[in-house]
């Protein structure tokens, strides 16, 4: 397999990001790439992290939302309660940190 090949079955590993729109004050829908979903232990509450697809690669603007599925639909829930956002954030460090030590593990 030459590396052109290998290049080519990488590339098609990786998933297409999911993207979704979420209007702003004005009404206007803005992009965002869902980076990570994820439900916190003892709820069946689910919550996701998203991204703004336009912000610059320094930003690093992190939002979170906790998220129904009814179907093809789904509502976006602003998280006001500062417990949840706490446990919200602990669960998304903790995730990060699990994924960033995969990343540094050399290929056996």
């Amino acid at each position: 397999m030459t590396d052109k090949d290998q290049n080519v079955n990488q590339e098609q590993l990786q998933e297409e990001p999911e993207i979704i729109y979420i209007p702003d004050e004005e009404g206007n829908e803005e992009e965002f790439e869902v980076i990570m979903k994820f439900e916190v232990d003892g709820s069946d509450k689910k919550y996701m992290m998203v991204v703004p697809v336009d912000a610059d690669e320094e930003s690093d603007e992190v939002y979170a939302f906790r998220y129904e599925e009814d179907g093809d639909d789904l509502q976006l829930y602003t998280i006001e309660d500062e417990e949840e956002w706490n446990i919200v954030e602990e669960t998304f460090n903790t995730l990060m940190d699990e994924f960033d030590d995969e990343e540094e593990e050399p290929s056996k």
